[in-house]
């Protein structure tokens, strides 16, 4: 059993226990109200998930076991004391619940390299795909491909215990993490560059290795990837495409089916297909007013027209958050440090000064600040990873280190499948007195 399986099992048992008697002891605390109204605006803010890997805090923003952004950049093992945090730390993290160590950090790294290798099949299932195919569609499609390899199905088809369920999606969920940057970057090869493929560098951490196989062996890209993957790597557990990977799961679904689920909700709108929308909206509103930061009273019209037209600015507010998001803060100091002088981000940085003082002065708004999506794909173009349609497989390839953590703890903890009540709308009619 390698190092990070069995400390897990040594935890697990210790939280399994602690998971077990609380239910047993306080499973009718009532721990919150259910109302009307937030039952019909999405179910925003009602506790009903149960996720150790992060929190989100309205006024903080998002803390990784308790470590905030800030901490983590500055604890997390890297390669280059001025470099970005490995990814790999923060899914130990995550997973564990302790800060790594850089042997930790280099173990997952090997670890991913031994099991990135893809089936054959994969490459099949993508090149079945038309050439036009969105990168999502191409990306779903094959980590739904790789269901059929998956050693959870099998060990269940086999009649594992219950209480075994942990160890076999372990398995799984290593190899799919292993797997994800090739199949990225197989896709981005294939659609952008004429398929001219590049073979990977398996002495190179896991974002790393990305960026070469994108074609891109600038170090400051594999940096940004770095910080990309740690940034978007888990909110919570009530967004989208973590909700929808643990729903998946929760029917006892193979990883490979569950963040396949995962990954069609992050293809919405309003989550992870937001980075793209953010760069569209800059490119029009350039070609309309031009460079945005000659004439910052242009850049109020503009945004106060796109509000008038019914749209919203794309990259601002946030479903819970109250602040600034502190990973667009992050992705703003690295901005700051590495490109200065880059038009993209003085562009993102008159937006930042403008967009809060306009929203703020609508009542119905609660967040007038940016978030995550309001600055990635700014240093994304600066590096010339220019396909805006393929931010959001960058962005799904993060996420899968927090929602397979998640994952893993659900099959560790044991819990049964998800299935809330519904009622009619006569019904709701009736408990409101109507």
């Amino acid at each position: 059993m390698d190092p990070i399986k069995k400390k897990f099992v040594e935890i697990a048992s210790s939280r399994v226990s602690e998971f077990n008697q609380l239910l047993s002891d306080h499973a009718e605390r009532i721990i919150g109200e259910v109302t009307i109204g937030k039952v019909m605006t999405g179910m925003k803010g009602m506790v009903s998930l149960l996720t150790d890997t992060s929190k989100l805090d309205p006024e903080e923003g998002i803390r990784f076991r308790g470590y905030s952004i800030p901490e983590l950049r500055e604890k997390l093992p890297r390669t280059h004391p001025e470099g970005e945090p490995l990814p790999e730390g923060l899914f130990y993290l995550m997973l564990l619940d302790e800060l790594p160590t850089d042997e930790d950090v280099a173990f997952i790294s090997r670890d991913w390299a031994s099991r990135s290798e893809l089936p054959d099949y994969v490459y099949r299932v993508i090149d079945a795909l038309p050439l036009n195919a969105r990168p999502m569609v191409q990306f779903s499609s094959a980590i739904l491909s790789m269901a059929s390899d998956s050693k959870f199905q099998a060990a269940y088809m086999k009649g594992a215990r219950k209480q075994d369920y942990w160890d076999s999606t372990y398995e799984d969920v290593m190899d799919l993490i292993a797997r994800l940057p090739r199949i990225a970057a197989y896709i981005y090869r294939r659609k952008y560059y004429d398929n001219e493929q590049v073979d990977p560098d398996l002495s190179l951490d896991w974002a790393a290795n990305m960026a070469i196989m994108m074609g891109y062996e600038n170090y400051e890209v594999q940096r940004l990837l770095r910080l990309y993957m740690f940034l978007h790597a888990d909110h919570e557990g009530g967004n989208v495409s973590a909700h929808a990977t643990h729903l998946v799961g929760s029917a006892l679904s193979n990883p490979y089916y569950a963040y396949s689920a995962g990954m069609n909700g992050l293809a919405g709108p309003l989550h992870g297909f937001a980075n793209q929308e953010v760069v569209r909206w800059m490119l029009n509103m350039i070609k309309e007013i031009g460079p945005a930061c000659d004439d910052k009273e242009k850049i109020r019209k503009y945004v106060e027209r796109t509000l008038e037209e019914g749209k919203v600015i794309p990259g601002y507010g946030h479903a819970v958050l109250r602040k600034t998001d502190p990973r667009f803060t992050a992705q703003l100091d690295f901005g700051r440090k590495y490109l200065p002088d880059d038009p993209w981000l003085i562009t993102m940085t008159c937006l930042y000064e403008v967009v809060p003082e306009v929203l703020g002065k609508i009542s119905k708004i609660k967040n007038p600040w940016p978030n995550v999506d309001a600055g990635s794909g700014v240093l994304l173009l600066h590096y010339g990873i220019k396909e805006v349609d393929f931010y959001t497989v960058l962005f799904g390839v993060s996420r899968a280190l927090g929602v397979m953590a998640s994952l893993l703890w659900d099959r560790a903890y044991g819990l049964p499948i998800e299935r809330p009540s519904s009622h009619t709308l006569d019904w709701f009619k009736q408990q409101a007195g109507i």
